[in-house]
Protein backbone atom coordinates (compact mmCIF):
# COMPACT_ATOMS: atom_id res chain seq x y z
CA UNK A 1 0.00 0.00 0.00
CA UNK A 2 2.79 2.42 0.88
CA UNK A 3 4.44 1.74 -2.47
CA UNK A 4 1.21 2.39 -4.34
CA UNK A 5 0.67 5.66 -2.47
CA UNK A 6 4.27 6.73 -3.05
CA UNK A 7 3.88 6.12 -6.78
CA UNK A 8 0.62 8.04 -6.96
CA UNK A 9 1.74 11.03 -4.89
CA UNK A 10 5.31 10.94 -6.25
CA UNK A 11 6.92 10.87 -2.87
CA UNK A 12 9.15 8.77 -0.59
CA UNK A 13 8.69 6.42 2.35
CA UNK A 14 10.05 6.65 5.90
CA UNK A 15 10.18 3.31 7.73
CA UNK A 16 8.67 3.04 11.20
CA UNK A 17 9.59 -0.63 11.52
CA UNK A 18 11.93 -1.01 14.49
CA UNK A 19 13.80 -3.97 12.95
CA UNK A 20 14.14 -2.91 9.31
CA UNK A 21 16.68 -0.30 10.43
CA UNK A 22 19.34 -2.99 10.80
CA UNK A 23 21.49 -3.91 7.81
CA UNK A 24 22.31 -7.42 9.05
CA UNK A 25 18.65 -8.42 9.50
CA UNK A 26 17.03 -8.91 6.11
CA UNK A 27 14.95 -12.05 5.70
CA UNK A 28 13.45 -12.10 9.19
CA UNK A 29 12.34 -8.45 9.02
CA UNK A 30 10.52 -8.77 5.67
CA UNK A 31 12.24 -5.70 4.26
CA UNK A 32 11.17 -4.23 0.93
CA UNK A 33 12.83 -6.06 -1.93
CA UNK A 34 15.90 -4.59 -3.67
CA UNK A 35 13.73 -3.69 -6.66
CA UNK A 36 11.22 -1.89 -4.42
CA UNK A 37 14.00 -0.01 -2.66
CA UNK A 38 15.41 0.96 -6.06
CA UNK A 39 12.03 2.17 -7.36
CA UNK A 40 10.91 4.22 -4.34
CA UNK A 41 13.37 5.82 -1.93
CA UNK A 42 12.99 4.38 1.57
CA UNK A 43 14.47 6.27 4.50
CA UNK A 44 15.74 4.51 7.65
CA UNK A 45 15.87 1.06 6.05
CA UNK A 46 19.36 -0.46 6.40
CA UNK A 47 20.43 2.70 8.21
CA UNK A 48 21.99 1.01 11.26
CA UNK A 49 24.07 -1.93 12.36
CA UNK A 50 22.84 -4.34 15.02
CA UNK A 51 25.81 -3.11 17.08
CA UNK A 52 24.52 0.48 17.14
CA UNK A 53 22.65 1.84 20.15
CA UNK A 54 19.28 3.22 19.09
CA UNK A 55 16.09 4.31 20.80
CA UNK A 56 12.77 6.00 20.15
CA UNK A 57 14.16 9.45 20.92
CA UNK A 58 16.82 9.14 18.25
CA UNK A 59 14.23 7.77 15.84
CA UNK A 60 12.05 10.83 16.39
CA UNK A 61 14.93 13.11 15.42
CA UNK A 62 15.97 11.02 12.42
CA UNK A 63 12.45 10.51 11.09
CA UNK A 64 11.49 14.18 11.37
CA UNK A 65 14.68 15.16 9.55
CA UNK A 66 13.80 12.78 6.72
CA UNK A 67 10.22 14.01 6.56
CA UNK A 68 11.25 17.66 6.34
CA UNK A 69 13.64 16.80 3.48
CA UNK A 70 10.84 15.00 1.64
CA UNK A 71 8.55 18.01 2.07
CA UNK A 72 11.15 20.19 0.35
CA UNK A 73 10.28 18.40 -2.90
CA UNK A 74 6.84 16.83 -2.38
CA UNK A 75 3.51 17.74 -0.79
CA UNK A 76 3.30 14.30 0.85
CA UNK A 77 5.55 12.04 2.89
CA UNK A 78 4.66 8.47 3.87
CA UNK A 79 5.49 6.95 7.25
CA UNK A 80 4.98 3.19 7.10
CA UNK A 81 5.44 0.45 9.66
CA UNK A 82 3.89 -1.48 12.49
CA UNK A 83 5.94 -0.29 15.47
CA UNK A 84 3.23 1.66 17.27
CA UNK A 85 5.53 3.56 19.60
CA UNK A 86 7.62 4.78 16.67
CA UNK A 87 4.58 5.91 14.71
CA UNK A 88 3.22 7.69 17.76
CA UNK A 89 6.46 9.46 18.54
CA UNK A 90 6.62 10.99 15.04
CA UNK A 91 2.99 12.09 15.13
CA UNK A 92 2.82 13.33 18.72
CA UNK A 93 6.33 13.73 20.10
CA UNK A 94 8.18 12.04 22.92
CA UNK A 95 8.35 12.32 26.66
CA UNK A 96 11.47 13.84 28.22
CA UNK A 97 13.21 10.76 29.55
CA UNK A 98 16.89 9.89 30.07
CA UNK A 99 18.93 8.27 27.32
CA UNK A 100 19.57 4.54 27.45
CA UNK A 101 22.39 3.31 29.67
CA UNK A 102 24.43 0.52 28.00
CA UNK A 103 25.34 -1.23 31.28
CA UNK A 104 21.81 -1.25 32.67
CA UNK A 105 20.37 -2.28 29.31
CA UNK A 106 22.90 -5.13 29.02
CA UNK A 107 22.07 -6.39 32.53
CA UNK A 108 18.34 -6.32 31.82
CA UNK A 109 18.79 -8.12 28.51
CA UNK A 110 20.78 -10.79 30.35
CA UNK A 111 18.01 -11.08 32.94
CA UNK A 112 15.45 -11.52 30.14
CA UNK A 113 17.59 -14.05 28.30
CA UNK A 114 18.34 -16.15 31.39
CA UNK A 115 15.11 -15.87 33.40
CA UNK A 116 12.51 -14.89 30.84
CA UNK A 117 9.67 -12.41 30.60
CA UNK A 118 8.32 -13.12 34.08
CA UNK A 119 11.52 -11.82 35.70
CA UNK A 120 11.11 -8.48 33.92
CA UNK A 121 7.45 -8.31 34.90
CA UNK A 122 8.30 -8.96 38.56
CA UNK A 123 11.00 -6.29 38.58
CA UNK A 124 8.74 -3.67 37.00
CA UNK A 125 5.93 -4.48 39.43
CA UNK A 126 8.33 -3.80 42.30
CA UNK A 127 9.63 -0.53 40.85
CA UNK A 128 6.47 0.92 39.33
CA UNK A 129 3.20 -0.92 40.07
CA UNK A 130 1.17 1.80 38.33
CA UNK A 131 2.91 1.36 34.97
CA UNK A 132 2.90 -2.42 35.48
CA UNK A 133 -0.89 -2.31 35.14
CA UNK A 134 -0.72 -0.15 31.98
CA UNK A 135 2.09 -1.63 29.90
CA UNK A 136 1.87 -4.53 27.45
CA UNK A 137 3.33 -7.21 29.72
CA UNK A 138 4.28 -9.36 26.73
CA UNK A 139 6.54 -6.68 25.24
CA UNK A 140 10.05 -7.14 26.70
CA UNK A 141 11.36 -3.95 25.06
CA UNK A 142 8.78 -1.77 26.81
CA UNK A 143 9.38 -3.56 30.11
CA UNK A 144 13.15 -3.15 29.85
CA UNK A 145 12.88 0.55 28.98
CA UNK A 146 10.53 1.27 31.89
CA UNK A 147 12.78 -0.59 34.35
CA UNK A 148 15.84 1.19 32.95
CA UNK A 149 14.27 4.63 33.48
CA UNK A 150 13.30 3.70 37.05
CA UNK A 151 16.85 2.58 37.84
CA UNK A 152 18.44 5.61 36.17
CA UNK A 153 16.26 8.23 37.84
CA UNK A 154 15.17 6.63 41.09
CA UNK A 155 11.64 7.64 40.15
CA UNK A 156 8.67 5.77 38.76
CA UNK A 157 8.45 5.64 34.98
CA UNK A 158 4.74 6.40 35.21
CA UNK A 159 5.46 9.62 37.14
CA UNK A 160 7.99 10.81 34.55
CA UNK A 161 5.77 10.34 31.55
CA UNK A 162 4.04 13.52 30.50
CA UNK A 163 0.90 14.33 28.60
CA UNK A 164 2.66 17.24 26.94
CA UNK A 165 3.08 16.62 23.23
CA UNK A 166 4.73 18.52 20.42
CA UNK A 167 2.79 20.03 17.57
CA UNK A 168 4.07 19.18 14.12
CA UNK A 169 4.47 21.59 11.18
CA UNK A 170 2.48 19.30 8.90
CA UNK A 171 -0.97 17.71 8.70
CA UNK A 172 -1.22 14.03 9.60
CA UNK A 173 -3.55 11.52 7.94
CA UNK A 174 -3.57 8.08 9.55
CA UNK A 175 -4.38 5.02 7.46
CA UNK A 176 -4.77 1.50 8.84
CA UNK A 177 -5.24 -1.78 7.02
CA UNK A 178 -7.49 -4.47 8.48
CA UNK A 179 -8.71 -7.87 7.37
CA UNK A 180 -10.57 -10.82 8.81
CA UNK A 181 -8.48 -12.48 11.49
CA UNK A 182 -8.32 -15.91 9.77
CA UNK A 183 -6.90 -14.22 6.66
CA UNK A 184 -4.36 -12.28 8.72
CA UNK A 185 -3.23 -15.52 10.36
CA UNK A 186 -3.08 -17.32 7.00
CA UNK A 187 -0.96 -14.46 5.63
CA UNK A 188 1.36 -14.74 8.64
CA UNK A 189 1.79 -18.48 8.01
CA UNK A 190 2.56 -17.87 4.33
CA UNK A 191 5.10 -15.20 5.22
CA UNK A 192 6.87 -17.46 7.74
CA UNK A 193 7.00 -20.26 5.14
CA UNK A 194 8.42 -17.82 2.60
CA UNK A 195 11.08 -16.61 5.05
CA UNK A 196 12.18 -20.17 5.76
CA UNK A 197 12.26 -20.91 2.02
CA UNK A 198 14.49 -17.86 1.55
CA UNK A 199 17.00 -19.16 4.13
CA UNK A 200 15.99 -17.43 7.36
CA UNK A 201 17.71 -20.25 9.25
CA UNK A 202 21.01 -19.47 7.51
CA UNK A 203 20.61 -15.79 8.43
CA UNK A 204 19.93 -16.74 12.06
CA UNK A 205 23.05 -18.94 12.10
CA UNK A 206 25.17 -16.03 10.83
CA UNK A 207 23.78 -13.77 13.55
CA UNK A 208 23.82 -16.34 16.36
CA UNK A 209 27.00 -15.06 18.02
CA UNK A 210 25.31 -11.66 18.42
CA UNK A 211 22.09 -13.09 19.89
CA UNK A 212 22.59 -11.08 23.10
CA UNK A 213 22.15 -7.76 21.28
CA UNK A 214 18.88 -5.91 21.76
CA UNK A 215 18.23 -5.76 18.02
CA UNK A 216 18.06 -9.55 17.86
CA UNK A 217 15.49 -9.94 20.62
CA UNK A 218 12.93 -10.31 17.86
CA UNK A 219 10.37 -12.83 16.65
CA UNK A 220 11.85 -15.07 13.99
CA UNK A 221 15.34 -14.98 15.42
CA UNK A 222 14.99 -15.94 19.09
CA UNK A 223 13.05 -19.09 18.16
CA UNK A 224 15.71 -20.20 15.67
CA UNK A 225 18.42 -19.45 18.21
CA UNK A 226 16.68 -21.94 20.51
CA UNK A 227 16.78 -24.51 17.69
CA UNK A 228 20.46 -23.83 17.06
CA UNK A 229 21.10 -24.43 20.78
CA UNK A 230 19.29 -27.77 20.59
CA UNK A 231 16.48 -26.71 22.92
CA UNK A 232 13.68 -27.33 20.39
CA UNK A 233 13.25 -28.97 16.99
CA UNK A 234 13.13 -26.96 13.77
CA UNK A 235 9.42 -27.74 13.36
CA UNK A 236 8.81 -26.44 16.90
CA UNK A 237 10.79 -23.28 16.14
CA UNK A 238 8.74 -22.60 13.00
CA UNK A 239 5.50 -23.21 14.89
CA UNK A 240 6.64 -20.78 17.59
CA UNK A 241 7.52 -18.12 15.00
CA UNK A 242 4.01 -18.39 13.58
CA UNK A 243 2.38 -18.22 17.03
CA UNK A 244 4.56 -15.40 18.32
CA UNK A 245 3.91 -13.40 15.15
CA UNK A 246 0.18 -13.88 15.68
CA UNK A 247 0.60 -12.68 19.27
CA UNK A 248 2.47 -9.62 18.03
CA UNK A 249 -0.26 -8.93 15.46
CA UNK A 250 -2.84 -9.01 18.27
CA UNK A 251 -0.80 -6.47 20.25
CA UNK A 252 -0.53 -4.26 17.17
CA UNK A 253 -4.28 -4.50 16.73
CA UNK A 254 -4.86 -3.48 20.37
CA UNK A 255 -2.42 -0.55 20.11
CA UNK A 256 -3.72 0.93 16.87
CA UNK A 257 -7.40 0.37 17.68
CA UNK A 258 -7.02 2.86 20.53
CA UNK A 259 -6.16 5.62 18.01
CA UNK A 260 -9.47 7.08 16.87
CA UNK A 261 -7.72 9.18 14.21
CA UNK A 262 -6.99 6.12 12.08
CA UNK A 263 -9.20 5.51 9.06
CA UNK A 264 -9.39 1.78 8.32
CA UNK A 265 -9.33 0.17 4.88
CA UNK A 266 -9.12 -3.32 3.47
CA UNK A 267 -5.77 -4.42 2.00
CA UNK A 268 -5.63 -3.78 -1.72
CA UNK A 269 -8.03 -0.83 -1.67
CA UNK A 270 -5.45 1.71 -2.81
CA UNK A 271 -8.06 3.63 -4.79
CA UNK A 272 -10.14 4.16 -1.67
CA UNK A 273 -7.14 5.30 0.34
CA UNK A 274 -6.05 7.73 -2.38
CA UNK A 275 -9.57 9.17 -2.62
CA UNK A 276 -9.68 9.59 1.16
CA UNK A 277 -6.32 11.38 1.27
CA UNK A 278 -7.22 13.69 -1.62
CA UNK A 279 -10.55 14.50 0.05
CA UNK A 280 -8.85 15.44 3.32
CA UNK A 281 -6.28 17.49 1.43
CA UNK A 282 -9.05 19.41 -0.31
CA UNK A 283 -10.82 20.04 3.00
CA UNK A 284 -7.67 21.36 4.64
CA UNK A 285 -7.01 23.71 1.75
CA UNK A 286 -3.31 22.81 1.51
Amino acid sequence: MALQLARHFRTEIVSADSRQFFREMNIGTAKPSPSELAEIKHHLVNSLSIHDEYNAGRFETDALECIIKIFSKSDYAILCGGSGLYVDIVCRGSDTLPASNPDIRSNLNTLFREQGLEALQTKLRQLDPEFFHQVDLNNPHRLIRAIEVCLLTGSKYSALRTAKRNTRPFDIMKIGLEDERPEVYARIDRRVDSMMHHHLLDEAKMLYEYRHLNALQAVGYTELFSFIEGKISLDEAIAQIRQHTRNYAKRQWTWFRKDKEIKWFRPGNAAGVIAHIESLTKQSGH
